[in-house]
């Protein structure tokens, strides 16, 4: 992969420039690659090929084509109704997530690389996603954990069965559902970062309306009114813990602040997804509170939707430089 040496700066209405999907997807090549994925390929009014984004089997066809075009993923499945999530979008997190640590440990960006650099996702999900993308992207090692027994099961078996990753990425149960980092974060481990795409929504209706939305967002306007509407929005948005928890992603980010300082020599960076632009102050005052030394707010942009993480850490530059090392 071609890598800038470079600082990145989110660029308005542009993925990360180390993006591997800037431009329109080559669904000839995806296809060639994924033959299922050619039953869900139309045509747009411009007469370009595409798929309807509405259609959960659609996106998760088109998600497979991906990762074994680009990623050389063999294998990826994911149970029905769990979240199925877009990977352009997804991986530009993992690009600015390098930038990151670029920065911070003084390194040219090809040289922060390696299964050394390691990180923690928080709720990886069935899809495994981001442990996927960053340990193809950066060499990376990963630790993914989830709540959920069935979506440890399926990440499991995605890095068991995909031999490129069976030595780069471990999967954990948090059996404490309410608790983020605590219980699961051993003594002896140490992150460069930690990433999370937290659940938004503060109630299942809540999720369910947002879900409806982007629905009709995507095109997909009238749903078949002799089904049951919930369950036919919900299977494709993904699970309930995956998409709410009380008090919704303020209360969960809160709550990681306030874990994350127990364990604050043992991260570089921890970071989180940000959903919401009105929720970033209130992190930040938590933060405060928790005497973090440095906080970063960091925007991405995909297409005319600009999302955000924000990224904090309990050490200051000198100790970030040194943090691999120690």
């Amino acid at each position: 992969m071609k890598k800038s040496s470079s600082k990145v700066t989110s660029v308005k209405g542009k993925l990360h420039p180390r993006n591997l999907h800037l431009g329109q997807y080559d669904f000839v090549a995806l296809i060639k690659v994924c033959p299922d994925l050619a039953a869900s390929v139309i045509h747009n009014p411009k007469g370009e090929l595409t798929i309807d984004f509405s259609d959960a089997q659609s996106v998760l066809l088109l998600n497979r084509a991906l990762l074994i075009y680009f990623y050389d993923i063999k294998f990826w499945q994911i149970p029905a109704g769990y979240l199925c999530p877009p990977i352009p979008g997804r991986v530009d997190y993992i690009h600015y997530i390098a930038d990151l640590l670029s920065e911070s440990f003084a390194l040219d960006i090809t040289k922060t690389t390696g299964s050394q650099i390691k990180g923690l996702d928080i709720g990886c999900g069935a899809n495994c996603i981001y442990p996927i993308l960053g340990s193809r992207s950066y060499d990376w090692s990963f630790v993914g954990i989830d709540i959920d027994a069935l979506a440890i099961k399926t990440a499991k078996l995605l890095v068991d069965v995909n031999k490129n990753l069976s030595k780069k990425v471990t999967i954990r149960q948090q059996k404490e559902s309410k608790q983020i980092l605590t219980g699961i974060v051993k003594k002896t481990d140490r992150f460069a970062f930690t990433m999370c795409n937290p659940p938004f929504h503060a109630s299942m209706e809540k999720a369910t309306e947002g879900s409806l939305l982007k629905q009709k967002n995507l095109g997909k306007k009238s749903l078949n009114k002799q089904s049951n509407t919930t369950n036919s929005t919900l299977n494709f948005a993904g699970q309930a813990h995956e998409l709410s928890c009380e008090g919704g992603e303020i209360a969960f980010v809160k709550q990681m602040v306030i874990e994350s300082a127990l364990i604050k020599e043992q991260v570089c960076w921890f970071t989180c997804l940000v959903s919401k632009s009105e929720n970033v102050n209130p992190i930040k005052k938590c933060l405060q509170q928790q005497v973090a030394k440095q906080v970063r707010v960091i925007e991405m942009s995909q297409g005319h939707k600009i999302s955000r993480f924000i990224a904090w850490s309990y050490l200051d530059a000198e100790q970030q430089k040194d943090f691999l090392v120690v």
